[in-house]
């Protein structure tokens, strides 16, 4: 009977959209992208990559664009101003603050009289997880995966170890070619085993190249015997067994065979005490899109037709033991999870509103034209006569342009400004409860008037709702920002990278910059008065203004020039009393 039905997911918020579900298979519509139709997808990963093709939309003011060609013409004269991109651009600014800064418990206390061997090792882990950051341009690597995952609800980290560099390498990429294998009973938060990042090479005939399928697998399995890399029968290079010269099979060297569990292990430089029956393989591979059946799903593509790809270092990828007991992959959600693995973006609940806003700056942009080049009506005119045609001339109103009208005749203009005028402050009124909804207050915004606020707590409470979006957003991220350092910490120990001790990994992590303004001079005041009493340690105090914006870059190093500044005065002045006091 085409009953429709009721759908709810992580991505029904745009279920409103005729593009989400205009086919007669309720799959999205093909101008989303034309991708979203290939076989290989994965049917539970098209709506979300059709929510981030339309998300992207959004932001880069073509929300127009794509609904002409799903076929709403008068689509096509939609006016879109950046509101979408400035709410992102704005969430993203809020949310990272003014600094971002590596910090391990405990390294404050390095400076002490007698520190102890725990605060100076978590001293130099935080001076090295400092330089490495410098070296990656973390700061800009977290604008660009943060920005992703604040309009599209996921971004995406991926951590490498470069043998020529000597330090592990980070990378950004985009949520859509990121495909976890998840399991249906798994608790949301837990990590996948198997995870996928995939994307579609186009054809090329000028350039030879023919459409092609790229998958990058990392996935947990058991440690297996060592392998080389080959060429095979075929002429194509693959990972085989290495063999004894009796033809059995060999470990990797620091591997032991156990006779009781039949599983080789490992001990790994971060658990030197617990053998590990685990380990991470990465597999690089294409295949043309000729040789995929219909109905092939991106997990179970035939190995026997890829062509695996080689490493710099001519190691083939091909299920290559990376010897790490984890996947070097760390998924960014942008929303606290609640049984679902992927993250909601910011624009999900204003949506209809920036429509909405669309549609009336649309209008209103209508309604300009008429009011600045209004439409007038003559009656009794006597026009100028072509002499060619002997038709009338089309009269034009210029400045200084004068109409000679006969008896009783009249012009009357079409006075469109009252329209105008409501229509703006309709735009403002959708502006402003998007911005509610979307808790991103007008002076988060930058539209309100400083000289408005009557007080600084009027001000403080009206970025309450701003308060309570940054929180829950650092909040869905802070562990995994933890766990990206602990993987950078055991990379490094993986490629006896020099200094980098081993055992395990001490917990590092991102402290990000106030978000809103702060009262500078009241913090420091209360540091003074607090250090001066000795009610705050001078540590704390340090902190408190490097949370406030003051640009300390290290505490540990502040520390140290303001107590060699407090000593070295009392030098001076004993000496110069000494001989007074002598000679006396």
């Amino acid at each position: 009977m085409g009953l429709r039905t009721f759908l709810t997911d992580a991505w029904s918020w745009l279920n409103y959209k005729p593009v989400m579900s205009g086919t007669h298979d309720g799959r999205p519509h093909r101008s989303l992208a034309p991708e979203l139709h290939a076989t290989w997808l994965p049917d539970e990963a098209v709506r979300r990559l059709a929510a981030y093709t339309l998300l992207a939309a959004y932001d880069n003011n073509q929300a127009g664009e794509l609904a002409a060609l799903a076929g709403n013409e008068a689509a096509a004269e939609r006016r879109e101003f950046g509101d979408a991109s400035a709410f992102v651009d704005t969430a993203v600014a809020h949310l990272l603050g003014k600094s971002q800064q590596i910090i391990v418990p405990g390294a404050e206390h390095a400076t002490d009289d007698d520190p102890t061997p725990e605060a100076v090792a978590a001293a130099e882990t935080q001076r090295r997880l400092r330089e490495w950051a410098e070296a990656e341009l973390l700061p800009l690597r977290m604008q660009a995966a943060e920005r992703k995952a604040v309009l599209l609800g996921d971004g995406l980290y991926l951590l490498a170890w470069d043998p020529d560099k000597k330090r592990v390498r980070l990378k950004t990429y985009d949520p859509g070619f990121y495909f976890p294998v998840l399991v249906d009973d798994a608790d949301p938060g837990d990590y996948p085993r198997r995870v996928h990042l995939a994307w579609e090479i186009p054809e090329d005939p000028k350039r030879g190249i023919t459409a092609r399928l790229r998958r990058i697998t990392y996935e947990l399995g058991s440690i297996g015997p060592a392998t080389r890399g080959r060429t095979g029968e075929d002429g194509q290079a693959k990972r085989q067994p290495v063999t004894d010269g009796a033809g059995g099979l060999v470990v990797e060297p620091g591997d032991r065979y156990n006779p009781d569990s039949r599983k080789i292990e490992r001990t790994y430089p971060w658990a030197p005490a617990r053998p590990s029956t685990i380990t991470c393989y990465l597999t690089d591979a294409e295949w043309f899109l000729d040789d995929l059946r219909h109905g092939q799903s991106l997990d179970e593509l035939p190995l026997n037709k890829a062509r695996f790809r080689t490493r710099g270092d001519g190691e083939v990828l091909d299920r290559l033991d990376l010897r790490l007991d984890f996947i070097p992959v760390v998924h960014i959600s942008n929303t606290v999870s609640d049984g679902e693995h992927f993250g909601q973006p910011t624009l999900a609940k204003v949506m209809q509103a920036l429509d909405e806003l669309a549609e009336s700056d649309t209008d209103s942009a209508r309604a300009s034209s008429t009011t600045g080049a209004p439409i007038i009506g003559l009656a009794g005119a006597r026009p100028e006569v072509d002499r060619v045609t002997g038709r009338p001339k089309p009269l034009s109103v210029e400045p200084g342009t004068i109409f000679a009208l006969a008896d009783g005749g009249r012009m009357d203009v079409l006075d469109t400004s009252h329209q105008l005028a409501e229509l703006r402050a309709r735009v403002e009124e959708l502006r402003d409860r998007a911005a509610v909804n979307a808790r991103l207050p007008a002076v988060s915004l930058g539209t309100v008037d400083p000289s408005d606020v009557p007080s600084g707590y009027a001000l403080q409470l009206s970025l309450g709702p701003l308060d309570s979006l940054v929180d829950s957003m650092r909040l869905a991220r802070a562990h995994k920002y933890a766990l990206l350092l602990k993987m950078v910490q055991r990379v490094h120990q993986a490629g006896r990278a020099e200094g980098w001790p081993t055992g395990a990994p001490l917990p590092a992590r991102i402290v990000f910059g106030p978000h809103t303004p702060t009262d500078r001079t009241t913090i420091l005041d209360e540091v003074i008065r607090g250090v001066t009493a000795g009610v705050l340690s001078l540590e704390t105090g340090i902190r408190m203004l490097q949370d406030t914006g003051y640009p300390i870059e290290d505490a540990r190093e502040e520390i140290i020039r303001i107590t060699e500044r407090q000593t070295r005065p009392n030098s001076t002045a004993q000496s110069s009393v000494s001989p007074a006091s002598s000679s006396s």
